[in-house]
């Protein structure tokens, strides 16, 4: 099997510093680059990442730096950027990266200018890359602290699958391979859109049987648009898809779910979406879907309707009075 002796993590923020954690504790070195050299110097020093991760100490040792090249020298790659910034990172990093090194994209969304998925960015901008993808139901905080956690590692290509796992295997942290890089993608990214909405109505205080049942018809619409795509229908039903979304629409540690309580309160969106606010990645990928979904003709109508309330064209009560008055018919997948 193919081995990954040292992992460079691009993207310095708090999800980013517990995967150079978990690289740290399977026994990799770990190069964790970032543009704040305050961060990077922090880690060095050996006093963790306090701007994203305050009161977790760094047991483990991790090379900090905020040279791009050194870390994209690794022998794996874990991009860890947010995904509409994904394309210009990707560019930066397109001479620096040799021919065949994997690529594994930890970020979850849909780039909103073009209605590709990461991996379809990845393949644009990096063509000598292996692509691959992280996800699955888990937190910086749990993963950073060294709590039980497991999620799915996929690609195409199911040695190379095998072998990041492998290599990212830590005492807590599991991560399972498999080769739907598509379903995976789908499911990460479309959960953000239904943590939105599920925030919203417990913001509003609408109780937890609407909240139960918007989950779970927003679960309907992610496996049509991932049927749609050519996803498997068990990738939908495993970590990447069911588990990421039960925790992502059940805890206020997820932003998107805090995004969509904060909705549901009466908050403004735009004072939600303000620069220096924890970064809500639903939020421009409900817009996205959204408009996918309509141009495929895929009955979506929680997306359409979180997509118009973080556009500010519709009011959540009225939301939920559409939701409520659609025709009556036989429950479906």
């Amino acid at each position: 099997m193919e081995t990954f002796d040292t992992i460079g993590i691009i993207g310095a923020g708090a999800w980013g510093s517990a995967l150079a954690l978990v690289a740290s504790r399977a026994g990799r070195k770990a190069i964790l680059w970032g543009r704040d050299a305050e961060t990077v110097a922090s880690v060095n020093a050996g006093n963790g990442n306090p701007r994203y991760l305050p009161g977790i100490p760094f047991k483990e040792p991790i090379s900090g730096t905020i040279d791009l090249s050194e870390a994209a020298s690794a022998d794996l790659l874990l991009l860890v950027t947010p995904a509409q910034t994904l394309r210009a990172v990707l560019r930066d990093l397109q001479p620096l990266v040799a021919s065949g090194t994997p690529v594994v994209l930890c970020a979850k969304g849909i780039e909103r200018s073009t209605g590709r998925l990461m991996s379809e960015v990845l393949v644009e901008e990096l063509p000598q890359a292996r692509p691959a993808a992280l996800s699955g139901p888990s937190f910086a905080s749990d993963v950073a602290r060294g709590l039980p956690t497991a999620v799915t590692i996929a690609s195409a290509d199911g040695a190379l699958a095998d072998a990041i796992a492998d290599s990212l295997s830590a005492p807590a942290f599991r991560p399972y391979a498999a080769t739907d890089l598509v379903g995976v993608e789908i499911g990460g990214a479309l959960k953000n859109v239904l943590a939105i909405g599920a925030g919203a109505v417990a913001g509003a205080r609408l109780g937890k049987s609407a909240e139960a049942a918007l989950i779970a018809r927003g679960f309907a619409e992610i496996r049509r648009f991932a049927r749609r795509r050519g996803a498997e229908a068990e990738t939908l039903m495993g970590l990447s898809g069911l588990g990421d979304l039960m925790l992502t629409c059940s805890s206020v540690q997820s932003r998107n779910y805090a995004f969509g309580i904060g909705i549901g309160e009466g908050a403004a969106v735009a004072d939600l979406l303000a620069r220096g606010r924890p970064l809500a990645e639903g939020a421009m990928t409900a817009l996205i879907a959204r408009d996918l979904a309509r141009r495929e003709a895929i009955d979506m109508p929680i997306t359409e309707v979180v997509a118009e309330i973080v556009e500010g064209r519709l009011r959540l009560d009225a939301a939920i009075e559409r939701l409520m008055r659609r025709p009556l018919k036989r429950e479906e997948a």
